[in-house]
């Protein structure tokens, strides 16, 4: 069962409640039922409140339903509490989310990296909930009385695992330097995919460099990063694409950080290909948490180009005239667009094109004065024959 609350203050709150059933799907589960609240702030004790909750226990009994996931983060009190009320598993939208990536990491750093965020996640949830595993302490020449409990145990287990997983990590950054640096002293240009999970990445980026790479309809398919080469023929020139995970509307913090190693490809990239599912009525929403998650690791200077892909799951009525225009995206900061249809292959050629532009004009701002917004700032003429766009295209 899906249950989402509306606590006001989240303007992204979901009221379909369909991200969190695609991502329920994504791990596995079927979603049996949808309930939906409303509240000024959650409840300290069960979060929706003993109303809610009563409501929620008789919707799983007359599902039969094996579990309850929420769209929000519960706290460790909360979360035990509402199993003890409506008598079957609860989980939140973070820690499904944990068990999507746990479930599709395949690198052995991609694991670490989850394995230490799940970790993290764990050791705020070691709550009091079996006395029962109170170890009695005792021998000559001891106090009696109760011993270490379980749940210092644990503590202390997880914490020696945790510090294990960051300096295995830590490696893996080190190493992951090493292969930037030597990209750099060979003056490759890095250019790496971003976007919001499932908007088309890595069937992008299988279609630029003709890789495998492992593509589906679904949140979260791939974690692993993957860097090719890509030969633009308009440049005569190699650069690296890199296809990174995918972001997702509250993006667990502790997830973030774990995956830092991993997301420095994206904050160390000459040019970022911001993909943008452009068939999705959540369009403007997607492309500012994308914008969010890139400020929060310092990818935000990252010169970006904006690919809106699946075009040709749009109406007719409602295609772009043009492949590519520019729009402004905020005050005085303009970025190009280009309109692709990875799947189809339409607009790819003007994507490679635009790259190539791009990438010679950051080769040539390196042999001379640097200038501001290289490749991003379009000109007041190209900004007049722009074509006009249905307003749910425009961020």
């Amino acid at each position: 069962m899906l249950v989402g609350v509306d606590i006001g203050s989240d303007a992204s709150f979901d009221a379909t409640l369909d991200e969190l059933a695609l991502l329920a799907e994504s791990a596995g589960d079927v979603a049996v039922a949808r309930v939906t609240a409303r509240r000024r702030a959650p409840d300290p004790a069960l979060f929706v409140g003993s109303g809610k909750a009563d409501e929620i226990k008789a919707l799983v009994a007359a599902t039969s339903a094996h579990g309850v996931i929420f769209d929000q983060a519960l706290s460790p009190a909360q979360q035990r509490n509402l199993e003890r009320h409506l008598g079957v598993p609860v989980a939140d939208r973070t820690s499904l989310i944990l068990d999507i990536f746990a479930a599709r990491a395949q690198s052995h750093e991609g694991k670490l990296q989850v394995e230490l965020a799940r970790l993290q996640y764990m050791a705020t949830r070691l709550v009091r909930r079996w006395s029962h595993l109170e170890r009695q302490q005792g021998g000559i020449g001891t106090r009696g009385g109760p011993g270490e409990a379980q749940i210092e145990l644990d503590r202390r287990m997880i914490g020696d695992r945790i510090k294990s997983v960051k300096e295995r990590l830590e490696k893996v950054k080190r190493q992951r330097g090493t292969q930037r640096r030597a990209r750099e002293r060979r003056g490759t240009f890095r250019v790496s995919l971003v976007g919001y999970t499932n908007a088309g990445k890595t069937t992008l980026f299988n279609a630029l460099v003709k890789a495998r790479a492992y593509a589906a309809d679904q949140l979260f398919a791939t974690l692993d990063t993957t860097t090719r080469a890509l030969w633009l023929g308009e440049a005569q020139a190699s650069v690296s694409l890199s296809d990174t995970v995918g972001f997702i509307r509250n993006l667990p913090h502790k997830l973030v950080q774990a995956f830092e190693a991993t997301l420095q490809e994206s904050a160390d990239a000459d040019l970022l290909l911001h993909v943008i599912d452009a068939a999705s009525p959540q369009l403007a929403e997607q492309q500012a948490d994308v914008e969010r998650v890139l400020d929060e690791i310092g990818a935000a200077g990252v010169p970006q180009l904006l690919v809106y892909n699946k075009c040709d799951l749009l109406e007719e009525s409602r295609r772009p005239r043009e492949e590519a225009d520019c729009i402004e995206v905020r005050s005085g900061v303009r970025r190009q667009r280009v309109f692709v249809s990875a799947r189809t292959g339409q607009g790819l050629p003007r994507l490679r094109q635009a790259i190539a532009e791009m990438a010679l004009a950051s080769l040539n701002a390196s042999a001379s004065p640097p200038s501001k917004n290289i490749g991003t700032v379009a000109s007041s003429t190209d900004a007049a024959t722009a074509p006009a766009l249905p307003p749910h295209q425009h961020a």
